[in-house]
């Protein structure tokens, strides 16, 4: 059981807060709920009282034990404190370190993780202030649970719809279940796609956003590892903590992989670097009826097959599989062929899966061991899974010996 803070901003989402309440405490948690004035005109305090059988705190100044300061020491006592929703106005002050209310107030002082969902319209959530807040906060250890997409309250589709509570709670548990298991551990990344050029204006590319990659370098980041994240184009700030390489081709990636690999004791190949680049670039705009009517391509390297064959016993190599139809077949091969030891597929077409959503549904394979089937589950929860997975093959490899 943990000790858990949850603060409510003045948003409409405010309403799931009395899901994720009820759910927190299904679990077993003791949850004490905080509220700024504005949360109030959507859910009554009354509600959420109910739910967590503890008075809601709203007031900075209602100080009701003399012997303490009731910010500091809710903050002093949290094993954890989420925010959720988190509009942008609150955003704001949390990145600015404005404290002007109970849930602002106690988010300086606790020293617990805090985890911030935040809850906008659409145009809100995309404008650049409140990105660079989010990535402010990231910045200063705060874990952003991005928010969904689909239709509004203002009437827009879009991406600002608060994370589920179901969703919310996976998150929760897997920060407070977080380990310290890689500490001394160099665990190499990539992430995204790459790009290969036609000309200055056309390139060849994919689909992936990179969100897994980056899932998985926070959460070794966490777990204690020294993370290194070579990234291809993508739209994600770069996570805080680690090393970053930004790379564009897929001859790029390579080169930035090939310098750091041999001294990775984990390296994972989230990426998905372009299969094919055009044997010519050419360096002016091609213009229509230029007399253009086909494009020849080549093979671009084959990154982690290149790499695989200099792999060390002590090395642990992860390669993943984005699919279509038969993903355990394909997966298999791929874990022979480049002599790995574990491959990560998935059905890209199945729902909840896919590049750009902000879930997944992966089936882990390893050497001599029965598949590991997933089910829908948020990407840092799946990125820890990965990793707990990943030493228990490390374990194995030292023959029962500490991996760090």
């Amino acid at each position: 059981m943990a000790r858990i803070l949850v603060g409510v901003g003045g948003g409409i989402a405010a309403y799931k807060a009395a899901s994720l309440c009820s759910l927190l405490m299904k679990a077993q948690h003791e949850v004490q709920v905080l509220m700024t004035e504005n949360a109030t005109k959507f859910i009554t305090p009354l509600t959420l009282q109910s739910l967590t059988r503890k008075p809601v705190v709203v007031d900075t100044f209602n100080e009701p034990n003399p012997t303490e300061i009731a910010h500091i020491a809710l903050a002093d006592k949290a094993d954890l404190y989420v925010i959720a929703p988190a509009t942008a106005n609150l955003i704001g002050k949390l990145a600015a370190g404005i404290a002007d209310d109970m849930v602002s107030t106690t988010a300086l002082a606790v020293t617990s993780p805090l985890l911030i969902a935040p809850a906008m319209n659409v145009h809100m959530f995309e404008h650049p202030a409140v990105q660079q807040n989010l990535a402010t906060l990231r910045h200063n250890g705060a874990l952003i649970i991005n928010p969904g997409s689909g239709p509004l309250a203002c009437g827009y589709t879009g991406k600002g719809r608060l994370a589920e509570p179901e969703d919310i709670l996976q998150v929760i548990t897997a920060v407070l279940n977080q380990k310290t298991d890689m500490a001394g551990v160099h665990l190499v990344v990539t992430a995204g796609p790459t790009i290969e050029d036609i000309d200055p204006v056309r390139y060849l590319s994919n689909n992936s956003s990179g969100k897994m990659g980056y899932a998985l370098a926070e959460a070794g980041k966490q777990r204690g590892a020294r993370v290194t994240l070579i990234s291809g184009p993508t739209n994600l700030p770069d996570v805080s903590g680690i090393e970053m390489i930004r790379v564009r081709s897929t001859q790029d990636m390579y080169d930035a992989v090939d310098k750091v690999v041999d001294t990775a004791d984990i390296y994972i190949s989230a990426a998905a670097p372009v299969d094919f680049r055009p044997v010519v670039r050419h360096h002016q705009k091609l213009k229509k009826g230029a007399g253009v009517t086909h494009l020849e391509l080549e093979q671009t390297t084959d990154i982690l097959l290149s790499v695989a064959g200099r792999k060390q016993p002590s090395q642990t190599f992860v390669g993943f599989a984005a699919e279509t139809s038969d993903v355990l077949q394909y997966g298999m091969a791929k874990l022979e062929r480049k002599n790995l030891d574990m491959v990560v597929v998935n059905d890209i077409l199945a729902p909840g899966a896919g590049f750009a959503g902000d879930t997944n549904v992966v089936t882990i394979l390893m050497r001599g061991r029965e598949p590991i089937a997933l089910p829908v589950l948020n990407k840092f929860e799946v990125a820890n899974r990965i990793l707990d997975q990943i030493q228990v093959v490390r374990h194995e490899q030292t023959g029962g010996m500490d991996c760090d």
